[in-house]
């Protein structure tokens, strides 16, 4: 079977590496999406094993199609797979619409349960857009976050973002948040 290269920065952080997705984490990420403490930010409704490999092959794929996407976030001290951390374009298809948000990136992180509170969902967060900076010259950027999760809703908070508005996506009520063009990239 041949592999299409597809050129995906590493960067560093002082405790982390972002990387590559590679087949090796894929049950790992199972354990993360089917965590139910991950799950229970992500609708009602839980991801089956084919709902998270399509999940696993669009971080990957994003980076063929876009030239940006995410990353696999790997434990410096241990070279565990952790999560995942990124800017894409999801095209979601919020009710209402939401055209404002139509072209900008999306950035988005989840980790595993097991790393909650150490900081690295933000020290990741906060790496990956420093990258989309320098790529996109520090244009404006979104996230949505479920409004139960004040943990991701401080991480958006450190990086930059700001809320925005409540809105619904997949039935669900879901909160936006802006990163305003960032002048010093």
């Amino acid at each position: 079977m041949a592999v299409i290269e597809v050129s995906i920065p590493v960067l560093q952080t002082p405790r982390l590496i972002l990387r590559s997705h590679e087949l090796k984490d894929f049950e790992a990420t199972v354990d993360i999406w089917s965590d139910p403490i991950v799950r229970k930010h992500f609708g009602a409704r839980p991801f089956t094993r084919e709902d998270i490999w399509a999940r696993f092959l669009r971080q990957s794929g994003m980076w063929a199609v876009m030239g940006y996407g995410a990353w696999a976030v790997e434990e410096k001290s241990t070279g565990a797979y952790v999560g995942t951390v990124g800017v894409f374009d999801v095209r979601r298809e919020f009710e209402p619409p939401e055209p404002s948000l139509a072209g900008l990136p999306e950035a988005g992180w989840t980790l595993s349960p097991r790393v909650h509170g150490k900081g690295y969902a933000t020290e990741a967060a906060k790496a990956a857009l420093a990258w989309a900076d320098r790529r996109f010259g520090g244009i404006r950027m979104w996230c949505m976050i479920s409004p139960a999760n004040v943990a991701s809703i401080r991480v958006a908070e450190k990086c930059g973002f700001r809320f925005w508005k409540e809105t619904t996506y997949r039935d669900d009520p879901i909160l936006l948040f802006l990163r305003e063009k960032v002048e010093s990239a």
